[in-house]
C-alpha cells in the first residue's frame, strides 16, 4: 500500500517539554488509521503538525513520497489535509453553506456580490457526500450536534474539488458526544467515503478504534510505541501499551464506595421546569453519588442545569441543607456551595487564555485576597500542590489552559471546585473525551470527595460508568423519573435493568 502522508522521525518541543520524540507514521491510500494514547501522549501536537499549526523542530513530512513544508492550515488544505475537530469549528450564527465555504467565498462572488444560489447548490453537493439532507441556508445553531458533526465532515470534503491528489481527513474524537445511532451513521459514511479519501481516526474509545480502523498506532509520552493491523490488536493489549499496565480490576473504585451519611444536603420536591422536566423528586445525601441516567432529551440535562443555576426551575421546591433555594444564575449556585463540572469544559469549565494557577483559584479569590489584593505567592503554591496531587501535565502552572489536553483541563476544573470547598459537586459527563488513565484519575477524585462528605450528582457517558460510580440511580424518560435503583457494591443493577426504563 502506497503512503499518501508520512511523518518521518519528527521531533517537537515546547521549552523543556518534549511533545513529540522521533515520531514516524504512515497513512496509506483509502485506509482508516486509528490513533490512540492517553491525554498528553502527543496526539494533539501530531495533528497540529499535519494541519500546519505547528512546524516540526526536526524530521520530515512527506506527501506522496515528496517532502513538503506545512507553514499554515492553508498549506495543509492545499496538500489535501482536512480536519474535523473535537471542539467543533462551525460558526453558529451563520448558515451551513457559509460555514462549508468559509474562506472560499471568492468562488461565488459575481460583480462584487455573493451568488447565494450557486453557494447553496454547491453546499448541497457536499452535504450529499455525507448523506445529510438539510437546507444549506439554515443557521448552524439550529442543527443538532450530530448534524453539525456531519457538516464539519462535509466541509473537510470540499478539499476533493480543490486538490488533484488523494485527500486525508483527520477525525478528532468525532464520537465523543454522539449517541450510538449517530455513531453508526458516522461510521457508515466514513466507510462509504474510503474510496475517495483516507482517514485518521483519533479516539479514546478503543472498541470504536478497532471497529473502524485498518491499522492502529499507539502513542505514549510523545512517542509511537506500537503500530499494528487492527485485526491483530485487542482492547487489553492497546490499553497496556497506552498506560504501561493492565486495566485495574476495580476500575470504578467500588472498593472505595463507602456508605453515605444520613444527612440530606440537596433535595428536589416535585421540581419542574416547563418544556424540560416535571415532578422530579430526590434526596442527595452527604458523601453520596446520585446518578441520573437517560437518553438525550430525557430531561436529565435540564435537571443538571437547574442545579447549576443555568436553568431556573418553574415548579416545585429545591432545598439546600433544609432551606428553600432558587438559583437564578451560576453565581447563586456557587455562593450556595454548589460546583459544576460541565460537559463543554472548554466553553464553560475553564478560561482558556488564563493560566492554570489562575483557573484553579477563580472561585476562591476572596479567601485568597487581603484587602482586595490577591496573594499571587499563595495562588502559585496552591497550584503546585494540585499539579502534584492530580499529576497535571505539563506541570507548568503559568501555561494558559488552552494549551493543556482535555484530560488535564478536566483535572484543573475539578481542582478548582474541590479547592473552593463546595459541598455539592455536579459532574456533567466528567470523563467525556478522556483516555482510560485520566478517567481513572477522575474516578479516584469522585471517591475522595465522597469520603470528605461532598454530595455528588452525576450524569455519565456510559451506563457502565453510571452503575460503577453511583450509590443510587434515577432513570428519566420524557422529562420524568421512571425508576430509582440502589447501586451498592456487589448488588449493582444491570445495564438492561436501566434500559428498560429509559426507552
Amino acid at each position: 500500500m502506497s503512503a499518501v502522508l508520512t511523518l518521518d522521525a519528527v521531533n517537537k518541543s515546547f521549552g523543556a517539554v518534549r511533545a513529540l520524540a522521533d515520531v514516524s507514521i504512515e497513512i496509506g491510500r483509502n485506509e482508516v488509521v486509528g490513533l490512540v494514547g492517553e491525554n498528553g501522549a502527543g496526539k494533539s501536537t501530531l495533528m497540529k503538525i499535519f494541519s500546519g499549526v505547528y512546524q516540526p523542530d526536526s524530521g520530515r513530512i512527506l506527501h506522496e513520497g515528496t517532502p513538503i513544508v506545512l507553514r499554515s492550515p492553508l498549506d495543509a488544505a492545499r496538500a489535501g489535509i482536512g480536519m474535523v475537530h473535537q471542539e467543533q469549528s462551525l460558526l453558529l450564527n451563520i448558515s451551513v453553506a457559509e460555514n462549508i465555504y468559509l474562506g472560499r467565498e471568492a468562488a461565488f462572488i459575481r460583480m462584487g456580490a455573493i451568488n447565494w444560489r450557486a453557494m447553496h447548490a454547491a453546499a448541497r453537493r457536499q452535504l450529499e457526500k455525507v448523506n445529510l439532507d438539510i437546507d444549506p441556508a439554515r443557521r448552524a445553531d439550529s442543527l443538532t450536534f450530530a448534524e453539525r458533526q456531519m457538516v464539519e465532515l462535509a466541509k473537510a470534503l470540499v478539499l476533493e474539488e480543490e486538490t488533484e491528489g488523494h485527500i486525508v481527513v483527520f477525525l478528532d474524537e468525532p464520537t465523543s458526544v454522539l449517541e450510538q445511532a449517530e455513531i453508526d451513521i458516522l461510521f457508515s459514511r466514513v466507510r462509504a467515503l474510503r474510496g475517495r479519501a483516507s482517514f485518521v481516526f483519533v479516539s479514546h474509545r478503543i472498541d470504536e478504534i478497532l471497529e473502524l480502523s485498518d491499522r492502529v498506532y499507539v502513542m505514549k509520552d510523545g512517542a509511537v510505541v506500537a503500530g499494528m493491523p487492527a485485526a491483530e490488536a485487542s482492547e487489553a493489549a492497546l490499553h497496556r501499551l497506552m498506560v504501561g499496565a493492565g486495566r485495574r480490576t476495580e476500575y470504578y473504585r467500588e472498593d472505595r464506595q463507602a456508605a453515605c451519611e444520613s444527612r440530606v444536603v440537596l433535595a428536589a420536591k416535585d421540581l419542574g421546569c416547563a418544556g424540560h422536566y416535571r415532578h422530579v423528586d430526590f434526596e442527595l445525601h452527604a458523601g453520596e453519588v446520585l446518578a441520573i441516567a437517560g437518553v438525550i432529551g430525557s430531561g436529565r440535562e435540564g435537571v443538571v442545569r437547574t442545579l447549576a443555576g443555568l436553568l431556573p426551575h418553574t415548579e416545585g421546591r429545591l432545598e439546600l441543607n433544609g432551606a428553600a433555594v432558587a438559583f437564578r444564575s451560576p453565581v447563586d449556585a456557587v455562593r450556595a456551595g454548589v460546583g459544576y463540572v460541565p460537559q463543554e469544559r472548554r466553553v464553560e469549565g475553564v478560561v482558556l487564555p488564563m493560566s492554570m494557577a489562575a483557573n484553579i483559584t477563580l472561585p476562591s479569590l476572596r479567601r485568597m485576597s487581603t484587602w482586595g489584593v490577591l496573594g499571587t505567592g499563595g495562588e502559585r503554591a496552591l497550584a503546585r500542590e494540585w499539579v502534584k496531587k492530580l499529576s497535571i501535565r505539563p506541570p507548568n502552572i503559568d501555561l494558559p489552559c488552552g494549551n493543556f489536553s482535555g484530560g488535564n483541563q478536566q483535572k484543573i476544573v475539578l481542582a478548582k471546585w474541590i479547592e473552593a470547598g463546595v459541598r455539592v459537586l455536579i459532574l456533567d459527563h466528567p470523563t467525556r473525551g478522556l483516555d482510560v488513565g485520566a478517567k481513572q484519575d477522575v474516578y479516584d477524585l469522585v471517591r475522595t470527595v465522597g469520603e470528605q462528605g461532598v454530595a455528588v450528582l452525576l450524569t455519565a457517558d456510559t451506563l457502565e460508568e453510571t452503575i460503577g460510580l453511583a450509590h443510587s440511580i434515577l432513570v428519566m424518560r420524557d422529562g420524568a423519573i421512571t425508576q430509582r435503583f440502589e447501586a451498592t457494591p456487589g448488588a449493582k443493577p444491570a445495564q438492561l435493568d436501566l434500559i428498560r426504563y429509559m426507552v
